[in-house]
């Protein structure tokens, strides 16, 4: 009896997912509930199990985008593992037989392999190609000797190959260094394109940046924060506080808790538009920006407002880990009534972040730099953030968010007021 294995839902705004790979190739034995292939949805990345044991029949290929309940896969009721065992065997000791035959004749290849028998997935024939090496000069581990993904991301050009090209640059560094440059030479350089299919999270991504500008009233408002305070709350802190609950004291933490404490003084900007209404949030579900190597996620610190400084933490190096990792469930992206974004990790001193809908508004953080300020009429150098708040107008007015921001900037010049509710 034979099972058809059909992409399954995720989610229900998610109506088609990537094939990212396969774990198991076409012909193998696999096992009840064995993992086969991962899959990408425009929010996470998942497995996919084997629904029952047998031999793996494969429909769609790496790459492909498949809509949901589309079948990727037949899994053919077999002999079991015994019989894949057995076949594996008798496939070893063919191979050391003939091993040993070019090895007591030391003759070439044999005609198989030097004819280009060796069909590569279309996966590895697109990377083999961007190479440019030959498929059949390289050794597949795949089933009857099948050039597989990780074969073409680990093979190299040919010695020759390589030869060629540092003589051409030791030629080049000679000419360069006499002066003597060939009139008809090309000067231009490596002029080569390379294009990639987009993922189904950046496609997204696109997707939702464009709606977003479109579809909503966005203004952004801007100040700085005098950091001084919580440097000096956390230097003096850190090391106890990192011995007690075992992660850092970083500044998430105190943005995450300055942001609540303002968003239940000013709810309209934890609020959101349901087609003629307002939908006012009596919690706060902060999204947390997380960049990785796939785009960027969201994933949500639900309860926010009841949370402490070391649980919000506990929360962000988790999720973040999850995030980079690919391990995020549809759950912990989804939702949200605020977010927070950190461009300041990578350097930048202020930028307009786009908001993230249905959300209303959003919190740009950026680096620390020490300024010169006016102090009591006195010029101080003081660690200064730039922030900035992006925010629906249709949803929010301007002196809301004006008078948000100056809370979170009250709050975090002063952290105590964090712990007394002031």
């Amino acid at each position: 009896m034979s099972v058809e294995m059909k992409v399954p839902s995720v989610g229900e705004s998610i109506n088609e997912v990537t094939l990212a790979s396969w774990l198991k190739n076409d012909g193998d034995y696999v096992e009840m509930d064995e993992v086969i292939a991962e899959m990408e949805s425009d929010k996470a990345t998942f497995e996919l199990t084997a629904e029952q044991a047998g031999i793996l029949r494969i429909k769609a290929q790496e790459g492909d985008t498949i809509p949901i309940g589309e079948v990727v896969c037949v899994i053919e009721e077999g002999e079991g593992a015994s019989k894949a065992t057995s076949d594996a065997a008798a496939a070893s000791s063919e191979e050391e037989k003939k091993g040993a035959a070019e090895k007591e004749t030391q003759s070439e290849p044999s005609s198989k392999e030097t004819s280009g028998d060796k069909i590569p997935s279309p996966a590895a024939a697109k990377i083999l190609a961007e190479k440019g090496i030959d498929p059949a000069s390289i050794n597949g581990t795949g089933k009857d000797g099948r050039v597989t993904k990780e074969d073409a991301l680990k093979a190299t050009a040919p010695k020759e190959t390589q030869t060629a090209s540092q003589s051409s640059a030791d030629s080049q560094q000679t000419q360069s260094k006499t002066g003597h440059v060939s009139g008809s030479e090309d000067r231009s350089g490596s002029r080569n394109e390379r294009r990639e299919r987009m993922s189904s999270l950046r496609k997204t991504i696109a997707r939702r940046l464009v709606e977003v500008k479109n579809d909503t009233a966005m203004l952004t408002t801007f100040n700085e924060v005098d950091m001084s305070g919580v440097m000096e709350l956390r230097a003096k802190y850190k090391d106890k506080f990192k011995e007690k609950y075992g992660v850092g004291l970083g500044f998430m933490s105190f943005f995450s808790k300055a942001c609540c404490q303002a968003l239940s003084e000013f709810p309209a900007v934890n609020a959101r538009i349901d087609g003629d209404e307002l939908v006012y949030h009596d919690y706060v579900d902060i999204s947390i920006a997380v960049s990785t190597p796939r785009g960027l996620v969201v994933p949500v610190i639900r309860n926010a407002q009841h949370l402490s400084l070391h649980e919000i933490e506990s929360q962000v190096v988790e999720l973040a880990v999850k995030a980079r990792d690919g391990k995020l469930t549809i759950e912990e992206m989804t939702g949200g009534t605020f977010t927070i974004t950190n461009g300041g990790v990578f350097g930048s001193m202020l930028s307009t972040p786009i908001i993230n809908a249905p959300q209303s508004a959003i919190l740009g953080m950026h680096n620390i730099v020490e300024r010169p300020v006016v102090v009591n009429k006195e010029i101080v150098i003081r660690p200064v953030m730039f922030v900035a708040l992006s925010y629906d107008h249709r949803v929010i007015d301007g002196k809301e968010s004006v008078s948000f921001l100056y809370r979170v900037k009250e709050l975090l010049e002063d952290p105590a007021r964090l712990l007394i509710g002031i």
